[in-house]
């Protein structure tokens, strides 16, 4: 199968004023474009032309580098649209709260474990919530477009909300400051698909 760029569910400008609209339309149109056009080559003729995404990353090591950088950068990109929402943000409910309560204490905390995997992420990388395989929720970083569902992730799990820490993902708004790009996006977070893959 070849994959595909698929529409955000919303307009360019709608993450406004805490993700700008020149920002959204390259990362979208331009970056996450790239990578499905790069996937596409380097998986033709292979193996992996037959499995969804997901089972490319969780075989991530059957495969060369290019399928690596540009299967996790389609996935990542893919979940990272849906996890963010016009007027999003505000507290998780039901089941997902009640689990970030027993994995982090309380939202306060785990806001700023978060906060702290993205911003000490040294170069490129994403700051991940994930449920893990012993069902209990767990904060972590990965390196460029390496994602937990991967085979060779330090840490494994199944990703619930993810933040592009890539400069081209806040350097237009953001400059170098990482920090302030990190505490706006709690302001889109769509808690309800968070807690649609957590159930």
């Amino acid at each position: 199968m070849s994959f595909t760029l698929t529409p955000l569910p919303y307009d360019y400008a709608a993450l406004e004023p805490h993700i700008d609209a020149r920002t959204m339309e390259i990362h979208h149109s331009k970056h996450h474009q790239a990578y499905v056009n790069n996937l596409n080559a380097a998986i033709a003729g292979t193996d992996a032309a037959k499995m969804s995404i997901d089972e490319i990353c969780k075989n991530i090591s059957k495969f060369p580098m290019a399928v690596r950088n540009n299967g996790g950068g389609h996935y990542n990109h893919s979940l990272f649209w849906l996890v963010m929402k016009p007027n999003g943000g505000g507290l998780p409910t039901g089941a997902l709260n009640d689990a970030i309560n027993a994995a982090f204490g309380s939202f306060d905390e785990f806001k700023t474990k978060f906060n702290a995997a993205g911003a000490t992420r040294f170069g490129s990388g994403w700051a991940w919530l994930i449920k893990n395989s012993a069902d209990k929720l767990e904060i972590c970083s990965t390196p460029n477009q390496d994602n937990p569902l991967m085979d060779l992730a330090e840490v494994k799990g199944t990703p619930l909300l993810g933040c592009d820490v890539w400069e081209h993902a806040y350097y237009l708004h953001y400059q170098n400051r990482r920090p302030d790009y990190m505490t706006a996006f709690w302001n889109v977070i769509n808690w309800d698909e968070v807690a649609k893959r957590f159930a």
